[in-house]
């Protein structure tokens, strides 16, 4: 059997970022709207008023202080609250496939090889647009790719279950090289009237090629990989297919995303940060001395706190990569555009972590050492 590597990234980044300040005009007005209009009912007690939000308190509870999405427009209007994304015609590239696509020419021009040596691409991402055809057969066809192509969906730990997917096709000779796209455009799941959670994603596409060692120049050696899943309701969404067949209304709020934000950070970092401590162990590798983790980017917070207890101690900027200020949480991407944008001072024999971790549970962890 063959070794993995990863030999190149790819990022996409949608032309429009959206601030705090601009999320907050937006849901403030429709609160105002909201209120003013059910004042009676408000009055009497049979429903709450809702409240406002500010810049300042979406900062404190995630880190996050704007996002970048495919659409703007539909999301600063206080009528709309949704991006607008024309459907388009079936002769006509889909607009996940189309990010990707994007996200993986990068990653192609960075690796300097030609298409024809990819033999898999995967498209790993939280939502796909459609059933079938497969997203990823789309992204194959639109960039010349023979082989074959499919689609996952593990949430948020999407990448690194593409990861070491990719690397087992890679180490068992079933194909040379495997290119892995997380589309997400999370703009279009999230319920922007919900003061909790409307200001937490945003829209990105990224991109991993996997290789054979012996084909590699440079890149990363994959020197361990783990997948974990335990079943949990506190991260759900239940848009889906079967909905057309209940009563019109039915469940309407949960068809987007939803979570138990605190019931969360209580369950998913010791269960995150466990899984990292023990798969070093197995390795061999001391987890005090990481040099750096590429984090799942879901909130400063969580992310502190598995780093503090990884490392044993506080993280520094430097050791633990945060881009949720810029990007946001955007899902499978998060991790992937941390290592793709804070890796180039490793020396050759450096360890980190790529570590993702969401809705399921379901987390996964890649060790890689700079070759």
């Amino acid at each position: 059997m063959t070794d993995a590597v990863i030999a190149a990234t790819g990022l996409y980044t949608p032309p429009n970022s959206l601030s705090n300040a601009e999320l907050v005009e937006t849901f403030n007005t429709y609160v105002e709207r909201f209120n003013a209009a059910n004042a009676d009912a408000i009055a009497a007690g049979e429903i709450q008023a809702l409240t406002p939000s500010s810049a300042e308190f979406i900062e404190k509870a995630s880190g996050i202080k704007s996002r970048f999405v495919v659409d703007k427009t539909g999301l600063v209007d206080p009528e709309r609250m949704a991006p607008n994304i024309p459907e388009r015609p079936n002769e006509e590239i889909s607009i996940l496939a189309e990010i990707a696509v994007e996200a993986a020419k990068d990653a192609i021009a960075r690796w300097g090889k030609d298409v024809s040596q990819i033999d898999a691409v995967i498209c790993a991402a939280s939502n796909m647009q459609r059933a079938y055809p497969a997203m990823a057969i789309e992204v194959q066809q639109a960039l010349g790719i023979e082989g074959f192509a499919f689609d996952m969906n593990v949430a948020c730990s999407s990448a690194t279950f593409g990861i070491k997917t990719a690397a087992d096709f890679v180490t068992s000779g079933s194909a040379r090289a495997v290119l892995m796209v997380n589309p997400e455009i999370c703009s279009g799941h999230l319920n922007f009237r919900d003061r909790d959670s409307h200001f937490i994603f945003g829209d990105v596409a990224t991109a991993v090629i996997v290789e054979r060692a012996e084909d590699a120049v440079g890149g990363w050696d994959i020197i361990g990989t783990r997948l974990k899943t335990q079943f949990s309701n506190n991260i759900r969404n239940n848009f889906g297919f079967l909905n057309r067949g209940a009563p019109l209304g039915a469940g309407a709020a949960d068809k987007l995303f939803v979570q138990e934000g605190r019931k969360v950070f209580r369950e998913v970092v010791p269960m995150v940060s466990e899984m990292i401590v023990e798969h070093a162990g197995d390795l061999g590798l001391d987890p005090h001395a990481l040099k750096r983790m590429w984090l799942h980017q879901a909130n400063i917070n969580m992310n502190v706190m598995i780093g503090k207890r990884v490392l044993g101690r506080e993280p520094t900027s430097e050791e633990n990569v945060i881009i949720l200020d810029e990007y946001a949480n955007t899902s499978s991407a998060g991790s992937i555009i941390a290592f793709h944008k804070a890796n180039d001072d490793f020396a050759a024999g450096e360890t980190g972590l790529i570590c993702s971790f969401g809705a399921g549970y379901s987390a996964g962890t890649v060790f890689v050492r700079k070759r």
